[in-house]
């Protein structure tokens, strides 16, 4: 195996869109990345383009809920590594009013936004601190800012992210580990996003979709990109993201 010189990037939560697409970009920068989802065979075909483009990708299954799978995946990563950049980014987006809101959908959104977090967040800063070197960062959405009607269970769980990810970048940022929240303000150009618009307001809706009015999943894996290189003199916590033509 030909030495590796930058480390490992592990993205946990490397779906179809965004973590894919960050998948794409630290191979593309040179890094052996390990994609981790829970349907772990969905995986093929990525890690399929990312070995054919020149770029390594290592493809495990893991529910992100479990500790022993976030142990293990991160673990593989640190061996194969060492472990330089750990991305979370797994979602849970669902909308249920309020009494429509069980008690398991509010535990499982927050197992999975906001619980796995802290499972990834802890285990990478456990490979990352005796070097004093590595970037964390954390996919959040306008939800981590403010609940919306209907989202009581996703707010909740990415706002806790969100505060998770404060509290570990005051506490690893001087041990010159780089913590960082990215907001994703905007909906991004997806199969269920379009589908959703479609629902709401039909074909037409879809037609009238302005140029670069939904995120590229390509264009939001650059600014993860960017922040791995930040210099430490100029670090950026929270970074929040949106098309120009979003209201906010």
């Amino acid at each position: 195996m030909a030495e590796n010189r930058l480390g490992t990037v592990a993205v946990i939560g490397a779906g179809d869109y965004i973590g894919a697409a960050i998948a794409r970009r630290f191979a593309a920068g040179g890094y052996p990345v390990f994609a981790g989802r829970r349907n772990g065979d969905k995986l093929a075909p990525l890690k399929a383009e990312i070995e054919a483009a020149g770029g390594r990708c290592t493809a495990m299954a893991l529910d992100a809920r479990r500790e022993e799978d976030v142990t293990a995946f991160l673990a593989a990563a640190e061996a194969a590594g060492p472990l330089e950049v750990c991305v979370f980014n797994v979602g849970g987006n669902v909308s249920f009013p309020i009494l429509e809101t069980t008690e398991r959908v509010f535990r499982k959104v927050w197992e999975m936004a906001c619980h796995a977090g802290f499972l990834t967040g802890r285990e990478a800063a456990r490979h990352m601190l005796p070097r004093r070197r590595g970037t964390i960062l954390f996919t959040g959405a306008t939800a981590s800012m403010r609940g919306g009607s209907g989202f009581a269970a996703f707010a909740a769980a990415k706002a806790g992210l969100r505060a998770l990810a404060q509290s570990m970048a005051r506490e690893l940022g001087p041990q010159n580990i780089h913590v960082a929240h990215l907001v994703i303000d905007a909906g991004v150009d997806t199969a269920f996003v379009r589908e959703r618009i479609a629902a709401r307001g039909g074909e037409a809706a879809l037609a009238a979709l302005q140029p670069d009015q939904l995120m590229n999943p390509a264009s939001i894996a650059e600014t993860y990109w960017m922040l791995h290189h930040q210099p430490r003199d100029a670090w950026t916590f929270e970074l929040d993201l949106r098309p120009y033509g979003e209201k906010w």
